[in-house]
């Protein structure tokens, strides 16, 4: 009863701030008129770097900028919603609704935690900092809810356990390849990597390489030798991932709209993880049995 009352403040907290910080990205000054307000930047490595110039991300390059208005509109759209159900259903005593809420709680966790860190600053700095800070200790009280011993019997047999782990350790792989291709020749030629722009270091590489990937390596492992922890794991892992996907491709879109180069490999790479996390979602939670 503890954790249901926390986790109700802390999440009721999140969706107002998120309402208020997403909202306010999308409707601050961007339009059509917005690109011409654009301004050129010289980084400290000397490379040219175009700054968006309108709205909340004015200091932002035109690429970062095109990737958070596209990430606010999917939190607006999906993420707010998604909460707002988990948390119902996780009061009502549904393990899908918890389930749900603890990757709800990962996706917004990791989401702001970006924004507070890659983010130039920005009169929203300090609801950046709240929301990372609510969802991050709402996660963890989420998580210490669900009872270890009893979150394997959540699941029925049927579910296809190795193969969903396969999958996970494919592709924490292929994002830890990603990353390490793209700083590669960074670090060999002591040039500024690929994205890095205006910005002091690369923040979402960082997370991806040091907690993205090794957990959902570890999921992946534990899942395919059946152990409760993979269970509950995966689950987040999972849901997080659907989620912070989502986000991606629609950045890619808006990137792509904007004028930004893509690389091939992020173009075909990310679209097709979404899609396999799609479909693992559907079996996790089709998978799922009520009555523990």
């Amino acid at each position: 009863m503890e954790y249901r009352r926390s986790v109700g403040i802390l999440t009721g907290l999140i969706i107002l701030l998120a309402i208020i910080t997403s909202g306010y990205g999308l409707l601050s000054g961007h339009g059509p008129e917005a690109a011409r307000r654009s301004e050129s930047f010289t980084s400290i490595w000397g490379d040219k770097v175009e700054l968006y110039g309108s709205g909340i991300y004015k200091h932002d390059s035109v690429s970062a900028a095109a990737q958070a208005i596209a990430q606010d509109g999917v939190t607006l759209v999906l993420g707010v919603p998604l909460l707002v159900v988990s948390l119902v259903m996780s009061f009502r005593g549904r393990v899908r609704g918890r389930l749900l809420l603890a990757g709800a709680l990962g996706y917004f966790t990791y989401t702001y935690a970006s924004y507070s860190f890659l983010s130039m600053y920005n009169q929203l700095f300090l609801i950046y900092v709240m929301l990372f800070s609510a969802s991050l200790f709402a996660f963890i009280l989420t998580l210490l809810s669900l009872e270890r011993e009893k979150v394997e019997r959540y699941f029925k047999h049927s579910l296809p356990a190795t193969s969903i782990g396969v999958f996970l350790l494919f592709t924490a792989f292929m994002i830890m390849m990603l990353w390490l291709g793209r700083l590669a020749s960074s670090l060999r030629e002591e040039t500024a990597p690929v994205g890095l722009e205006h910005y002091s270091t690369l923040v979402i590489q960082a997370l991806d390489l040091a907690i993205v990937v090794p957990l959902t390596a570890i999921t992946g492992v534990l899942l395919i030798r059946r152990r409760p922890y993979g269970y509950l794991l995966a689950s987040v892992v999972i849901v997080k991932a659907a989620a912070l996907l989502t986000s991606i491709t629609a950045m890619i879109i808006g990137m792509l709209r904007a004028g930004v180069s893509v690389s091939t490999v992020e173009l075909v790479a990310f679209p097709a993880f979404h899609l396999g996390v799609i479909v693992c979602l559907y079996l996790v939670l089709s998978n799922v049995q009520e009555s523990g």
